[in-house]
């Protein structure tokens, strides 16, 4: 057989009629009939498997059935999960900053400095300079930035801190000093002689962020004042107020006593600490 009959053929298969007739089973009454051919069954099943798969498509993608298939987030979800995403990196970075906080202020608890440096503004170096050897007139630039300094009241808290009735350094206890600040021996504080139960008194308005027992040092309360200013106050017999606690500058806050392993009798140890380093207080309160 040759290829043209080959192909006549298959044309005659492909569209030779068919008849498709619906009886009633009882009766075999015809219902309906329609004349097909093998082209036309072939045309109309591709054309509705098109219309299916587009039309499944269409319903996913713009339905909310979409949110049902394995895998698949909707555009609100995909935002609800960056929101979280970014409050979680917020809180993450709260975390980190309380968790710096809580370590500078146990390092105020123990005294433990030597991590700060004070290679910009180091005390020692300034000690071993010759005053006689410097030129100390102020240049117009000196000048001008102290101008600055004096408007804004931002680099001296205790100059600021006169002026404001909302402030006020306040003798904790009024006795004999002991040990004086030493920044050399690591001594950043004062330690004055009191009695027994003497009423310790807070240095000034602020919040009492610390106030626990401690091995080394006994009772201990911290209390956070206004312009970065922290006060520690060691040693005590008891304590008179609690950790979140606000106090007004006078309150008494603690019972001075002779407790922890550091102690050496009835005293106070007094600290002062502006921005994580330590002041003398012996330069701003009068402990006589």
């Amino acid at each position: 057989m040759s290829k043209k009959q080959k192909e006549k053929k298959f044309r005659k298969k492909l569209l030779h009629k068919y008849r498709l007739v619906i009886l009633n089973e009882d009766t075999f009454e015809e219902r309906f009939a329609i004349k097909l051919t093998r082209l036309n069954v072939f045309v109309i099943v591709s054309l509705g498997s098109i219309i299916l798969v587009v039309g499944t498509i269409l319903l996913i993608a713009f339905t909310s059935l979409r949110e049902y298939i394995p895998g698949y987030s909707s555009t609100a979800l995909k935002r609800q999960a960056t929101e979280l995403n970014y409050k979680a990196d917020s809180l993450q970075g709260v975390i980190n900053n309380n968790e710096k906080y809580y370590a500078s202020i146990k390092k105020v608890l123990t005294g433990d400095v030597q991590s700060v440096e004070f290679n910009r503004d180091s005390i020692f170096d300034a000690s071993s300079i010759d005053p006689s050897q410097l030129d100390l007139r102020p240049t117009k630039e000196d000048s001008l930035l102290r101008a600055i300094v004096d408007e804004e009241d931002k680099y001296n808290v205790f100059e600021s801190s006169i002026s404001s009735s909302n402030f006020v350094l306040f003798p904790p206890v009024n006795g004999t000093i002991s040990e004086g600040y030493d920044i050399k021996e690591k001594h950043f504080a004062v330690d004055i002689v009191v009695p027994n139960n003497t009423p310790v008194k807070a240095t000034a308005d602020g919040t009492v962020i610390f106030s626990e027992w401690t091995a080394a040092t006994g009772y201990v309360v911290i209390i956070e004042h206004s312009y970065d200013l922290i006060s520690v106050y060691k040693h005590n017999a008891s304590l008179t107020k609690q950790q979140g606690d606000l106090v007004k500058s006078g309150e008494v806050i603690a019972l001075a006593g002779n407790t922890g392993e550091l102690s050496t009798g009835p005293h106070l140890h007094f600290e002062l600490w502006n921005k994580g380093y330590p002041v003398n207080p012996t330069n701003f309160i009068d402990f006589n």
